[in-house]
C-alpha cells in the first residue's frame, strides 16, 4: 500500500517514480509503529526506553499525555504496548486515534483556539498535585506549540501575537522563545505542574538541530532563554504585545530532577532511509543537510544547483514563506515551485512535509521538465502564483501536488533533488 495517494498519476517517467519511491522510502520510517518497536519495549513490568529502564510497579498511578501532530496514534500505540497500565490518557492532535484509554481532544493548529486553551487549562488541572509515587509519559510532537497553550494573554490576543508572528520572518528559535515566555505550560512550565511525578518525555522532533527545549516550545525540558530575550525579539518583529504579560520561565533546575528526556524521532530517520532506498534503486544518493532553512521559494535553486550530475541531493528543515498574498500554498510548494526557474531536463525535484500536510490538503509537490511544459500549456505563469502565495491551484492544475492526507508524524520537511544523466 502506496503513502501516497495519487503516486501513479504522479510516476509520469522513471526518474520521477526513482524519486517518489524515495518518499514512499520515507514514510514508511517514520511510521510510529515502526519507530516504538525499535526505541521502546515492556516486559515483565518494565519499560525499557533507549536502555534506560523503568520499574512500573513502583508507581501508584500512570498518567499518559500526547501533544502534537500524531500524538493521539502514538499514545494508542504506547497504551497498548503497556498491556493496560495506563491510569488516565490524554492527547490534543489534528487526527483523533479511537481509543478506550486515551481521551483525544481535536485542536486547531498553526493557530490556537478556545479548544486549544480549554484543554491545556484540564491538564494543569489534572496534573497538578501529584506526588513522587506518580509517572507521567508524555508523548512531544511538532505542532505542540499551537495546539497546547494556556497563554498570560487572552485567546484574541494570542492569535494576534501567532499571526504577526508567522507573517515576520523570524525563524523557529525566535519564535518558540516568544511564545514560551507569554505561556503557563511552554518552557519547562508543565514540568513545574507536574513535579515531584517522575517524568518520561518522548521526544519526536521537527525543529531544525533537535533542541528538545524547542520542540513544541519545551513543555518539559528546561529553558535557558530569558524574559530579555523574548523582550527583544518581539521589539525586533514589531510584535503587539505589552512587556508585563511576558513572564521568565522556571529557572529552578530541582524541578527537573525527575523528568527524564528521550529523542525519539529526528528527521535523520527519513533522510537515511531515502539513502539506503536509493542504494537498494542504484542510484547515488547523499545527504546535503537535516537542517535547510531559508525563503521557501529561493531554496529549490539553492539545492539544484548543489546537485552533482548523476546524484540525488537529499536534504531536511524547515523553510520561512513570505507572506504577501492571499492564495493557499504551504512551504514545500513554494520551494518547488520557485525552483521552476532553474529545472533543466535532467532534474526532478521534489519538496514535501512529512506529516502529510503543507499547510492545505497536499503534502508537497514534485516537478521537472513535463511540469513546466504542463504550466505552458495551461497558460500559468508560475511567478504569478508565487507573489500571491497561491501554489495550491497551481500544482491542482498541473496535477504535481503530492496527496497522503494528514500522517501520524512529524520530522520537518523533506526535500529531493535528482540530476540524472541524460
Amino acid at each position: 500500500m502506496s503513502y501516497i495517494k495519487n503516486i501513479k498519476e504522479l510516476s509520469k517517467n522513471k526518474q520521477r517514480s526513482a524519486v517518489l519511491s524515495l518518499v514512499e522510502s520515507a514514510y514508511k520510517s517514520i511510521d510510529p509503529k515502526n519507530i516504538l518497536d525499535e526505541s521502546i519495549l515492556y516486559n515483565n513490568g518494565i519499560l525499557t526506553v533507549q536502555n534506560q529502564e523503568f520499574i512500573l510497579s513502583k508507581y501508584k498511578k500512570i498518567y499518559l499525555l500526547g501533544i502534537g501532530k500524531g500524538s493521539s496514534y502514538i499514545s494508542d500505540l504506547i497504551n497498548i504496548k503497556l498491556e493496560g497500565v495506563i491510569t488516565k490518557g490524554f492527547a490534543i492532535d489534528l487526527i483523533k486515534e479511537d481509543s478506550k484509554k486515551i481521551k483525544t481532544t481535536i485542536g486547531s493548529h498553526p493557530l490556537p483556539s478556545e479548544i486549544n486553551f480549554d484543554f491545556a487549562t484540564k491538564m494543569i488541572s489534572e496534573f497538578n498535585g501529584l506526588s513522587s509515587e506518580d509517572l507521567v509519559i508524555t508523548i512531544i510532537c511538532g505542532g505542540g506549540s499551537s495546539l497546547f497553550e494556556y497563554s498570560t494573554i487572552g485567546l484574541e490576543d494570542k492569535i494576534k501575537v501567532e499571526n504577526q508572528l508567522l507573517h515576520s520572518s523570524a525563524d523557529i528559535y525566535e519564535i518558540n522563545t516568544l511564545r514560551k515566555h507569554i505561556s503557563l505550560v511552554k518552557g519547562g512550565n508543565f514540568a513545574k505542574i507536574c513535579y515531584p511525578a517522575t517524568v518520561i518525555d518522548l521526544v519526536f522532533s521537527d525543529v531544525l538541530g533537535n533542541d528538545l527545549s524547542f520542540i513544541a516550545s519545551g513543555p518539559m525540558v528546561y529553558d535557558e532563554t530569558t524574559k530579555e530575550d523574548a523582550i527583544n525579539i518581539a521589539k525586533k518583529y514589531q510584535i503587539n504585545i505589552d512587556e508585563k504579560y511576558i513572564k521568565e520561565t522556571p529557572k529552578d533546575k530541582d524541578i527537573f530532577i525527575n523528568v527524564k528526556n528521550f529523542l525519539i524521532l529526528t528527521n535523520m530517520t527519513p533522510l537515511r532511509a531515502m539513502k539506503k532506498k536509493a542504494q537498494d534503486l542504484g542510484l547515488d544518493a547523499f545527504i546535503y543537510s537535516d537542517r535547510v532553512n531559508g525563503i521557501a521559494k529561493d531554496l529549490g535553486c539553492t539545492l539544484i544547483e548543489n546537485c552533482p550530475k548523476g546524484k540525488i541531493l537529499l536534504a531536511g528543515g524547515e523553510t520561512t514563506v513570505l507572506v504577501k498574498g492571499k492564495g493557499l500554498g504551504g512551504r514545500n510548494q513554494e520551494v518547488v515551485a520557485g525552483a521552476f526557474k532553474c529545472i533543466s531536463k535532467d532534474i526532478v525535484i521534489c519538496s514535501f512535509g512529512s506529516d502529510g500536510w503543507d499547510n492545505y490538503f497536499l503534502a508537497g509537490a514534485i516537478a521537472d521538465s513535463e511540469s513546466i511544459s504542463s504550466a505552458k500549456k495551461e497558460f500559468l505563469e508560475v511567478d504569478d502564483f508565487l507573489k500571491d502565495n497561491n501554489t495550491l491551484p497551481f500544482f491542482q492544475k498541473i496535477g504535481d501536488g503530492i496527496n497522503t492526507g494528514k500522517l501520524p508524524s512529524n520530522v520537518s520537511d523533506l526535500m529531493i533533488v535528482y540530476r540524472f544523466a541524460t
